[in-house]
């Protein structure tokens, strides 16, 4: 605790003299510790988001890690800050299947939650929920966590992505304080700083990117701000593009050719 917010740090609803909540400032300080960075780029056809994949023990099975999560067919969430993921066997009927939940209680909170919301406004309306109406919803809830002292807020940041049958492609990113907004291109993490100096250059020089060109420019951004090469072991990318307007995860060889590429490139 600093001697400026001696006092001012101990409850989530008290304001210091130069009208800061120290507990939400904590909370960004809990995603930048992580060493993780993301970076997301939307294209003219596309949405792309990658993040950095990084195994604590060499015993941990390198599959039942990830950072990213599908919360409908169409929507994809990428969670950076307080998480990680477990893998649980199921046997159902006459196979097994390995299925992966966050183990953290943060992250777990809120996708459950996104997947629960999407589900009931599916049921309720007859259609898929938007993705700008799910990232309102999360904000909304991560606010409300600031304005309780019997409450704190949640230490991750959460990009949503997805493509709108009348507004096309959509990005989001909502933060602890519980602002969200769309972006074009926007980097989360401890290097976001430098990631976002490089996308302001890159989406200026290009503002319609193609699918692969998205995709390109999300990891060479991120080997870039990182400063070192990547292997496709050690990201994870997601996207949403086509008409099927379906997410998924890039497989293993997608990545490496993607990585191929750049490199050719540079």
């Amino acid at each position: 605790m600093s001697r400026g917010s001696a006092g001012y740090d101990r409850g989530i609803t008290i304001f210091s003299p130069e009208g800061k909540l120290y507990q939400v400032e904590y909370a960004f300080k809990a995603v930048r510790s992580t060493g993780l960075t993301s970076i997301a780029v939307r294209g003219k056809d596309s949405v792309v988001f990658v993040t950095q994949k990084k195994v604590s023990d060499k015993l941990i099975d390198p599959s039942s890690i990830t950072n990213i999560f599908k919360i409908t067919k169409h929507i994809g969430a990428l969670v950076t800050g307080l998480m990680r993921k477990l893998t649980f066997s199921i046997i159902c009927a006459f196979s097994l299947k390995n299925i992966a939940f966050p183990s953290s209680a943060d992250a777990k909170s809120i996708i459950q939650n996104a997947r629960q919301q999407c589900a009931d406004f599916r049921f309720k309306y007859g259609y898929e929920m938007p993705v700008d109406v799910l990232a309102r919803f999360l904000a909304d809830r991560a606010q409300l966590y600031t304005q309780h002292a019997y409450m704190r807020p949640l230490g991750v940041e959460t990009m949503l992505i997805g493509i709108d049958e009348e507004r096309g492609p959509q990005m989001f990113k909502v933060d602890p304080s519980g602002y969200f907004v769309g972006y074009k291109a926007i980097a989360v993490g401890p290097r976001e700083t430098e990631a976002n100096n490089l996308l302001e250059k890159k989406i200026k020089a290009n503002s319609s990117m193609t699918f692969d060109t998205a995709v390109q420019t999300a990891i060479a951004a991120l080997m870039n701000v990182l400063s070192e090469d990547l292997k496709a072991t050690d990201i994870e990318v997601g996207v949403v593009h086509g008409d099927e307007r379906a997410f998924r995860l890039l497989t293993t060889e997608e990545i490496d050719q993607a990585l191929t590429i750049i490199s050719e490139r540079d």
